[in-house]
């Protein structure tokens, strides 16, 4: 995960030694705790005796999920534009790719991938905004890191085997914790509560050596109070760009106690990742004549020889506790309280050809030597968020808010050179410390005045204060306060029929990269939005447009740091104007249809660039990475009882990778086709239920390019994809 002032688009482990099957995860101890750490096994075990002697069993309980539902997710007359999505829907694609990757056929949803196939790390955009804008919550506790906005899922690989559902909601959205949404906000929930006793194995295995084991269990309510379960998982790839390898193991376990009015639930969730880097790119001729080639890693030996080095590659783990406090007062109050910790810590390890020692605090006699440098990240982020609920009648009312704190180290270390120096064992040649502290409140109200009319207002107030040493040549310490409205109303032209409008305001501030690159206003974002919904016993559908007009947005420049940071820029004024179409239809009994499609204009408005150190106005320019057409589709055919049939594509118009309407820095149009099959099977013995999938990626074997940049002066890289690749599973429900 890329976390700092450097990036973790790359991260480094000891070697791939965790290519065995699940068997062998489980029967190693060392794997085992190397997966998981020993207070996740401690707390799972130890929760549940802290409730004995407790209340009344009861079946009437109001579950962790719905609570927390209702306070950072839209509800479904609200006049925003979101998609739900259980996670049951994607469990036929659910073979070891990333999220980001099985949410991809979702209205103006672009993703694409460093490794090329879906493993290792992702990326996601919504209408034209990249990760840093997507504010990302699992169970209403914020996951993007607090100084580079981003969200890394390779820290959290099969992530989505312990999700229940999610919501994505585009545009600003309603108020939840975390940073402001600017693009799309993406709230998750883990697994519920399970009545019965369970077990699951799920396999999978295709092309590039791509594999996925994993373990599900559960004990099912003891003493109708009690559960206990987890997963573990154990993920690779070589990926389809050269040497992109991915090494990923997860885990997740709960301990939940549930009383009439009481839910408590601890949860222990995590991974570790090894992924040899990948963002460097190659130029249009490698396109051409070599597009699997991977500069990582280059240098020359004594000999003149050109050389990979073996380790040049990226290495994090990350561990989360949450514990979830869910009590309802009456039919009317209910209260949510969690408080929750995130460690992490890892490194990138670069061979670095011609540095100069000064650089690195050495001294030589050789003006320039290459060396190994490892960048690491120790970082801690905690806090508490809490929500209060009222629910009677016309008026539904939710109060919440969070207070967090993130620390982050960040320090390098010099680990061989070619040449003679000083260097000493482990020499670290920087160190900088951060701190973000952070205060969030909200207020939302949903109000039915009548039988035709919602009524929704929401107010949201934020404090940063963030410090970070030495970022720039003195040290950082900047605080923001933004009150950010909400407020829309709904129309009901008939039950099923509804016209809705809403506005949102969004503010938000720098992260670190935008500190060293000298663009430090904070950006905002007034959000209008405009729907109609229709809900039929065959054919929904739902209408939106929407004006995002920024002031200072903070757009991709399309160039990338030394490390793989993407550079932003503040610009004057700026908007996004769009339409977008959500469909689902019943063609016959066995086949059902859900388009989609979004048509925008994303411009600049009076863009200003640096042409030999004299500023330009080129005035109105295309932002960069927004394509002017996104659309989906998928059909899905039921041939016959337990078999499904499944043809997904996706649609993305041309890109610019820059914001000065170069057509020499463009991302061609490009479309793809996946084909998902199903079967399972109900045996008579020895399990509940055994799941046949195939996921057939791009079909047509078309070479599609879903990423690039531009440096300026001409260099410009791209990021090709995988033509047509396998991934097969067998499911083992027990």
């Amino acid at each position: 995960m890329k976390k700092s002032s450097f990036s973790f688009f790359g991260r480094a482990h000891k070697g791939r030694a965790l290519r065995s099957n699940l068997f062998g995860l489980l029967t190693s101890p060392n794997k085992i705790s190397a997966a998981i750490p020993r207070a996740a096994i401690v707390t799972v075990l130890c929760l549940p005796s802290a409730f004995a002697q407790t209340q009344q069993d009861s079946t009437k309980v109001e579950t962790l999920s719905e609570v927390l539902v209702s306070g950072v997710r839209a509800g479904k007359d609200a006049p925003l534009a979101f998609s739900n999505l259980k996670t049951t829907e994607l469990v036929t694609r659910n073979l070891g790719q990333d999220i980001p990757i099985l949410l991809n056929f979702l209205p103006s949803v672009v993703t694409t991938s460093d490794a090329g196939n879906g493993f290792g790390y992702t990326g996601i955009r919504v209408r034209g905004s990249d990760a840093t804008r997507v504010n990302v919550t699992i169970n209403g506790i914020p996951y993007n890191d607090s100084e580079s906005h981003g969200t890394f899922w390779v820290n959290l690989p099969d992530f989505v085997s312990s999700t229940e559902s999610l919501q994505l909601q585009r545009g600003v959205g309603s108020s939840t914790n975390g940073a402001g949404a600017f693009g799309a906000s993406l709230n998750l929930q883990t697994d519920k509560i399970r009545e019965t006793a369970f077990a699951e194995i799920d396999n999978a295995v295709g092309s590039f050596n791509s594999r996925k084991h994993t373990l599900k269990f559960g004990s099912g309510l003891l003493n109708n109070k009690f559960e206990i379960s987890g997963r573990i998982s154990d993920l690779s790839s070589d990926g389809y760009i050269d040497r992109a390898f991915s090494d990923l193991r997860s885990y997740f376990f709960q301990a939940a106690y549930r009383s009439e009015k009481t839910t408590v639930k601890a949860l222990v969730f995590g991974g570790r990742e090894q992924t040899y880097q990948a963002w460097y790119g190659i130029d249009a001729e490698t396109l051409r004549t070599n597009r699997t080639f991977n500069f990582a890693g280059l240098y020359t030996d004594a000999n003149g020889n050109p050389q990979f080095y073996s380790n040049e590659t990226d290495n994090y783990g990350q561990d989360h506790y949450q514990l979830h406090l869910t009590h309802r007062f009456s039919s009317h109050w209910s209260a949510t309280a969690a408080l929750h910790l995130t460690q992490g810590k890892g490194y990138f390890e670069n061979y670095i050809s011609g540095a100069t020692p000064a650089d690195y605090g050495l001294t030589s006699a050789a003006a320039t030597t290459d060396l190994i440098r490892r960048k690491w990240l120790d970082n801690d982020f905690f806090g508490a968020t809490y929500s209060l609920k009222y629910l009677k009648d016309k008026i539904d009312f939710v109060y919440g808010g969070a207070v967090n704190r993130y620390n982050g180290l960040h320090f390098g270390n010099v680990l061989y050179t070619r040449e003679a120096t000083s260097l000493e064992p482990d020499s670290r040649y920087y160190q900088q410390d951060a701190r973000k502290d952070e205060v969030n409140q909200f207020a939302k109200l949903n109000f039915r005045a009548s039988d035709k009319w919602l009524f929704y207002a929401d107010m949201q107030w934020r404090y940063i204060n963030y410090f970070a040493e030495a970022l720039t040549p003195a040290d950082v310490n900047d605080s923001f306060s933004f009150f950010n409205p909400k407020m829309g109303v709904t129309y009901f032209l008939k039950p099923n029929q509804s016209l809705y409008a809403s506005y949102a305001k969004a503010q938000r501030e720098p992260n670190r990269t935008d500190y060293e690159t000298g663009s430090v206003r904070p950006e905002k974002l007034n959000d209008f939005e405009l729907g109609y919904r229709f809900q039929g016993s065959k054919v929904s559908f739902q209408v939106n447009g929407y004006a995002m007009l920024y002031r200072d947005q903070l757009v991709l420049t399309g160039a990338l740091d030394d490390v793989g940071n993407a550079i932003r820029t503040n610009v004057g004024k700026s908007h996004r104007l769009g339409i977008e179409l959500d469909a689902n239809v019943q063609l016959t009994k066995k086949l059902s249809w859900a388009p989609n499609a979004t048509f925008s204009r994303n411009r600049n408005q009076d863009f200003v660039t640096d042409v030999n150190g004299v500023p330009t106005a080129l005035g109105e320019t295309e932002i960069a990475f927004s394509p002017e057409w996104i659309a989906g589709n998928v059909f899905t055919w039921n041939a016959f009882k337990n078999f499904s049939a499944a043809l997904l594509s996706k649609y993305v118009g041309r890109q610019n990778l820059s914001n000065l309407n170069d057509a020499n820095a463009r991302l061609n149009a490009y479309h793809q086709h996946d084909l998902n099959l199903s079967y399972t099977v109900i045996p008579k013995a020895y399990a509940k239920q055994l799941r046949f999938s195939v996921l057939v990626n791009n079909i047509l074997d078309r070479d599609i390019v879903s990423n690039g940049a531009d440096f300026g002066g001409g260099y410009v890289v791209y990021y090709p994809q995988a033509g047509i690749n396998v991934l097969a599973g067998l499911n083992i429900q027990l």
